[in-house]
C-alpha cells in the first residue's frame, strides 16, 4: 500500500523530480480520452498536469479520475517526471493514488464570462479560480504588514476600539442603529472619538486597522457600507504637517514592501507597475484647488464647496502634470464641510487644519489636527447645531489636560483599488457589503 507523503506545493515540484509526491488542490480542467486521462490540478501556487494511461477493468485510478468534475478537491500521489511536450513547466505527475476529497457539483454557477455582480454571489469560487484575486489578498496582507511595521517603528500602540456605540457619533446621519437589550446602539462609523480618548489616556501614538460602518445609500465604485479602516492618532504634534508626514512615510514604506514582494506578480496579473512614491507628497490648499479647477470650468454650473469625483480626478491630473507625482494632499478645507472637532487656525477661522489625500484621482484619506481645548470644542459643536449632552463622554476627555493631537482615517480597500488598478471597491473586498448586498 502507498502511504501519502507530505504535501508538496505545485511551485516546488521541480525540486522533487523522479520522486513520489502528494499534491492537493482542485481539478482545474479534465480531458478524459479513450486511452489516456489528463487532469490539470491547481493549488494556490500553480498548476500541474496529471497523466494516466487507462488500465481498463480493475483500474482504481482510472475510475477515480473518471468521476472527477471541475473544481473537485483532490489529492494526487504520484511520480514527478519531466516531459518537454507538457506546456505546464515541462512536468507531469504519473498518478499512483487518487483521492477525491470532495466532488464538485456540476455545472459550476460561474465562469470567466460571468458579471462581477454575479461573481460576488459566489465569491469563494470566484477567488479560488482566479490567481489575480488570490494575489490581491496577498498584496493586502503585505500592505497591512508594511503599515504596521512603520507604525511600530514610530512607537505607536495598536488599539482595538469598540464597534458598538451608545450614541450616534458626529451627525448621526450615516450610522446603523440596532437593538441593544432595552435600548438602541449604533455601529461605529469611525474609531475617531475612541482614538482621541486613547490620546487623552496618555498613549501618545495610536493606530487601528479594523472595521468601519457607514450607512450611506451610495451605489458607486468607491463606497461600501462596511470596510476596513486604517486609523492613526498622534499626540504632542506641532501641527497638522506632522500627521501628513507620518502618513506619507507610512505609505511609502508599505508600498516599498509590496513592490519587493509582489511587483513581478502584480505586473503579470494586473498589468500594473507598482511605483514607490517619493516623499514629501505635494501639498495644495483647497482655495488654490478651487482657483485651478474654476479656470477649467469645473464649477460652471454652480458653486461647489467640496470636491466631487470629477474635481478629485481633475486636480490630481493637474498635480501629476505639474510635479510628476501621483499623490497630493489637499489642505485647509472650509469649516462648513468639516466636523466640529477639526482645529481652525487663529489667522483664518473660516478654514480647518485638515486634509484629504488623493491618489491618482481617488480620495483615500481624511485627516486633521483636532481641537483639544474643551471650551473651543463646545463652541464649535454649538456652531454646528450639536448638543453637548449626547457627547459628554467624548467631551470629558478634553476637560483634564488633553494634549495637542491629530490623526487620519484611510480606506484600505481604496488603497488596494488604486494600487492594483481595480475598477471597483467590490473587487478589492473579500465579501462586499453595500446597500443592496448583505450576502453571502
Amino acid at each position: 500500500m502507498i502511504h501519502t507523503t507530505d504535501r508538496v506545493l505545485v511551485s516546488d515540484l521541480r525540486e522533487h523530480l523522479g520522486r513520489t509526491v502528494s499534491v492537493s488542490g482542485w481539478a482545474h480542467t479534465l480531458r478524459l480520452l479513450s486511452k489516456v486521462q489528463f487532469v490539470v490540478v491547481r493549488d494556490h501556487t500553480g498548476m500541474v498536469q496529471v497523466t494516466h494511461r487507462r488500465g481498463g477493468a480493475g483500474d482504481d485510478i482510472e475510475a477515480a479520475l473518471q468521476q472527477l468534475t471541475p473544481e473537485s478537491a483532490v489529492r494526487i500521489t504520484g511520480r514527478v517526471v519531466e516531459n518537454p511536450i507538457v506546456k505546464l513547466h515541462s512536468l507531469e505527475i504519473i498518478p499512483e493514488r487518487v483521492e477525491v476529497l470532495n466532488r464538485a457539483a456540476t455545472p459550476l454557477p460561474i465562469d470567466e464570462h460571468t458579471s462581477l455582480e454575479h461573481r460576488l454571489d459566489w465569491r469563494f469560487l470566484d477567488v479560488r479560480r482566479r490567481p489575480a484575486a488570490q494575489l490581491m489578498f496577498a498584496v493586502q496582507t503585505t500592505l497591512e504588514q508594511g503599515m504596521r511595521e512603520y507604525a511600530y517603528a514610530q512607537g505607536a500602540t495598536e488599539m482595538h476600539t469598540p464597534k458598538l456605540m451608545g450614541t450616534a457619533s458626529e451627525s448621526g446621519a450615516e450610522v446603523f442603529e440596532l437593538g441593544y437589550f432595552d435600548r438602541s446602539a449604533y455601529l461605529a462609523q469611525s474609531p475617531q472619538f475612541y482614538k482621541q480618548m486613547a490620546i487623552s489616556a496618555g498613549i501618545e501614538k495610536v493606530f487601528e486597522i479594523g472595521p468601519v460602518f457607514r450607512a450611506e445609500p451610495s451605489f458607486t465604485s468607491r463606497h461600501a457600507t462596511e470596510f476596513t479602516g486604517v486609523d492613526v492618532e498622534l499626540a504632542w504634534i506641532d501641527g497638522v504637517e506632522d500627521v501628513m508626514a507620518f502618513e506619507e512615510q507610512m505609505l511609502a514604506h508599505a508600498i516599498t514592501k509590496v513592490a519587493g514582494a509582489h511587483g513581478d506578480a502584480v505586473r503579470e496579473q494586473f498589468g500594473v507597475e507598482i511605483t514607490v512614491p517619493t516623499t514629501p507628497f505635494p501639498r495644495i490648499t483647497m482655495a488654490t484647488v478651487h482657483d485651478i479647477l474654476h479656470k477649467g470650468g469645473w464649477d460652471s454650473e454652480g458653486t461647489k464647496e467640496d470636491l466631487d469625483p470629477e474635481g478629485e480626478r481633475s486636480i490630481s491630473a493637474h498635480i501629476q502634470q505639474a510635479t510628476g507625482h501621483e499623490f497630493v494632499f489637499i489642505t485647509h478645507y472650509p469649516v462648513g464641510i468639516r466636523p466640529f472637532y477639526h482645529m481652525r487656525p487663529a489667522d483664518d477661522p473660516s478654514v480647518t487644519l485638515s486634509f484629504d489625500l488623493l491618489w491618482k484621482g481617488l480620495e483615500i484619506t481624511t485627516g486633521a489636527q483636532r481641537e483639544h481645548r474643551y471650551d473651543v470644542l463646545l463652541k464649535q459643536a454649538a456652531e454646528k447645531g450639536m448638543s453637548p449632552e449626547p457627547m459628554q463622554d467624548y467631551l470629558n476627555a478634553f476637560r483634564y489636560g488633553c494634549p495637542p493631537h491629530g490623526g487620519l482615517g484611510m480606506g484600505l480597500g481604496r488603497v488596494l483599488m488604486v494600487l492594483l488598478g481595480l475598477e471597483s471597491i467590490r473587487e478589492a473586498t473579500f465579501l462586499f457589503r453595500g446597500p443592496n448586498r448583505l450576502t453571502p
